[in-house]
């Protein structure tokens, strides 16, 4: 991380600034959440459990989750073994296994909400709520294109 006044003035500082504020942010998180057994990969996959109508087929998760299927067949893998997830067999197709949120993993995922929430509440201090709000629409116009 750059300290602030080595920040180049060059057409690159905003997007060192910004990358570094993201992985600064991403760190606090992690440790956060790994108070509750947890990280953002586990975070994510249980938050795409949660909001889904009914289990996921891992090809599902993986596109949801934006990785590979290797990858969430692993992440899987850790969140059965800490009973937040389950595998069940495709009533249709029994090649095919889907994932399902147990009633841990939804306490584990509302303990997140909790976590993240802290997170918000702290970045809140640090902006203003103004400047917020500019944040927000930044980020927005940001990741849309």
């Amino acid at each position: 991380m750059l300290p602030d006044d080595s920040v180049p003035a060059t057409g690159c500082a905003l997007t060192l600034l910004l990358l570094d504020a993201a992985r600064a942010v991403e760190a606090r998180t992690e440790q956060a959440l790994s108070e509750i057994g947890l990280s953002l990969a586990k975070l994510g996959a249980l938050r795409h459990l949660v909001l889904a109508a009914e289990p996921l087929s891992l090809s599902q998760l993986a596109e949801r989750h934006c990785c590979g299927k290797s990858n969430v067949t692993q992440l899987v893998d850790r969140l059965e073994a800490d009973g937040l997830v389950a595998r069940v067999s495709d009533p249709t197709d029994r090649r095919t296994v889907h994932a399902t949120v147990t009633a841990s993993g939804r306490a584990a995922y509302e303990r997140a909400s909790i976590v993240l929430a802290d997170q918000e509440r702290s970045l809140d201090e640090r902006l203003g709520s103004a400047p917020r709000a500019d944040l927000v629409r930044g980020l927005r116009t940001l990741r849309e294109g």
